[in-house]
């Protein structure tokens, strides 16, 4: 419900601080005092309109501040959750309006859109008049309050789950059928890019890998020229160790000839052929280990330059053809198993569909028995409301080739306000003053179904009295056993029915020419006196007092 509420700098409010109580309140007062300016601060807090003209003369801004406090399972906290709001404890609704028409939206300090401060505060406060009844104005609130009343919500949500899942197996089917013939388009293409890939077999890794080895390859190729070249100057024909052993042969014989002449260059050329020895075995072994096989190298190179082939007819790097592979060849099997998956998504498609017709079918049957209640619960109360010659009508158009989210039905509330007319819509037939009790029957009978915490109903008895507006008391004191209810009437029969009962004045700011719209919450004694001068007007006579006393004992 509401619990607080608080403005500042609005149009003739100053500074305000009001807190509100379950049950019904009344706020009374006479024309001018300020009534509409407490609900246009209220709407404000609530995402309503913004407007410069609303900042109180002589100041930059004003803002309201409303306090609720609601259940953690209503669905106003679940909608600021879910926009990342934090909720705990009261939901504190803030509104900054600037004079030069800009407006700043707070819910619980965090800055919102003014759009989703709107949906928030239709979930917490309905404003009732007659001219701002929105709850009729939208058909879609009419379904839905016709699903409250009749126990359906749940139903209606089963349906809008069905038709979802109706609509998904629509677009399953319609995509794979899509696919199904692009693959068709493509089958040959496919197989034969299928059957190339598929003896290539292309690895991951594998380009890679070809490619150092072939580098390593072609590299020792170059190394091993130089190094056979080398093996056959030490090792082939030419080789000078031959010469030089016979050479050192000869010089060792002639050396005993001429002692201390040759030994020195005996003993050097013995060294040389040593190391020319080990050169030889060297050179022997690096030739072995550069060995390789031609035939290798050219298998390498035709399996690298065969994937990177591939890689260029098909678009896609080397690494890429394993996924391309598999994704064509998981392609060409939809193609192959497509008509056998067609079937399952249709048969699929025809038993959502049957699932939704059936419970679509179901619910606009219950919807049309409680059409039927709702409709003679809102003429129970009609009579004492003087609107006996009237006719509610719970309008409901059932198209099972037409169903959407909500079901098959279009409910429209159509009201009769005299025998002989036409029945129309309820927004377009009523006048004003009938619509607001159309509304309040309504209200009634839908009891704690269907509704906000909190209603707020603007001069809904303008225009009636005596028994009348006692039955507008009654009604709007019933309500407020299941909801707060929040009434501006000018009936004393009204105002003597109220839990609290809220006076609002207007009077000058001490120290100042200016004036300010006052509130205050009345006593016993003070509501007499009220009472007493909605009854008799300026002057108030004893008669007035005890005729007020009178309501206050019956009506409280």
């Amino acid at each position: 419900m509401l619990a607080q509420l608080s403005i500042r700098d609005i149009v003739l409010i100053e500074r305000l601080d009001l807190a509100f109580e379950a049950g019904l309140s009344v706020l009374t007062g006479e024309t001018g005092a300020g009534k509409s300016i407490l609900l246009d601060s209220l709407s404000l807090a609530l995402g309503g309109r913004g407007d410069g003209s609303l900042v109180r003369h002589g100041t930059d801004r004003g803002q309201v501040t409303a306090v609720f406090d609601v259940p953690s399972s209503h669905a106003a906290r679940l909608l600021l959750r879910e926009n990342g709001i934090d909720d705990d404890g009261d939901l504190i609704f803030r509104r900054q309006q600037s004079g030069d028409g800009r407006t700043k939206a707070y819910v619980n300090d965090q800055p919102v859109s003014v759009q989703l401060m709107r949906q928030a505060g239709q979930l917490l406060v309905e404003i009732h008049g007659q001219h701002d009844d929105r709850a009729l104005v939208d058909t879609d609130a009419h379904r839905i309050l016709l699903d409250a009343f009749g126990g359906l919500s749940e139903a209606a949500s089963e349906v809008t789950g069905l038709y979802q899942h109706w609509k998904d197996a629509e677009r399953a089917l319609k995509k794979h059928r899509e696919k199904v013939e692009a693959s068709a388009r493509e089958a040959d293409y496919l197989r034969s890019s299928v059957e190339e890939l598929e003896v290539l077999a292309p690895q991951e890794g594998e380009e890679e890998e070809l490619a150092e080895k072939r580098a390593r390859m072609m590299k020792a190729e170059r190394i091993a020229v130089d190094i056979g070249e080398a093996n056959d100057f030490l090792n082939g024909n030419a080789s000078p160790v031959p010469l030089i052993a016979s050479m050192m042969r000869r010089l060792e014989r002639k050396s005993h000839e001429a002692p201390g002449l040759l030994e020195e260059t005996v003993e050097l050329l013995d060294q040389a052929l040593n190391q020319l020895s080990d050169a030889q075995m060297a050179v022997e072994a690096a030739l072995r280990k550069t060995e390789y096989d031609p035939k290798e190298l050219e298998r390498t190179e035709e399996r690298l330059f065969a994937l990177r082939a591939a890689s260029r007819k098909y678009s896609v790097p080397v690494t890429g053809l394993p996924a391309l592979a598999a994704r064509m060849i998981a392609d060409l099997a939809d193609l192959d198993a497509g008509e056998e998956r067609l079937v399952k998504l249709e048969k699929q498609l025809g038993e959502a569909r049957g699932a939704y017709a059936a419970a679509s079918r179901s619910l606009s049957e219950k919807r049309h028995h409680a059409g039927e209640a709702l409709a003679a619960a809102v003429m129970a109360e009609l009579p004492a409301l003087r609107l006996e010659r009237a006719r509610f009508m719970v309008q409901i158009d059932s198209d099972p080739e037409g169903g959407g989210e909500q079901g098959i039905d279009t409910v429209e509330f159509h009201v009769q306000t005299n025998p002989g007319t036409r029945p129309g819509s309820i927004m377009k037939v009523a006048s004003g003053g009938e619509l607001s009790r159309f509304l309040l029957a309504l209200k009634v009978a839908l009891a704690d179904r269907g509704s906000a915490p909190t209603l707020v109903f603007d001069e809904i008895d303008t225009g009636v009295g005596g028994a009348v507006a006692d039955a507008i008391g009654q009604r709007l004191k019933r309500l407020s056993s299941t909801v707060q209810v929040l009434s501006v009437t000018h009936a004393p029969q009204v105002a003597a029915r109220a839990a609290t009962h809220l006076l609002i004045s207007k009077g000058p700011i001490e120290g100042s020419e200016s004036v300010a719209t006052r509130v205050a919450q009345m006593d016993e004694g003070a509501r007499t006196e009220e009472i007493a001068r909605m009854l008799a007007g300026a002057s108030v006579t004893d008669e007035a007092r005890a005729a007020a006393a009178r309501l206050l004992s019956g009506g409280g």
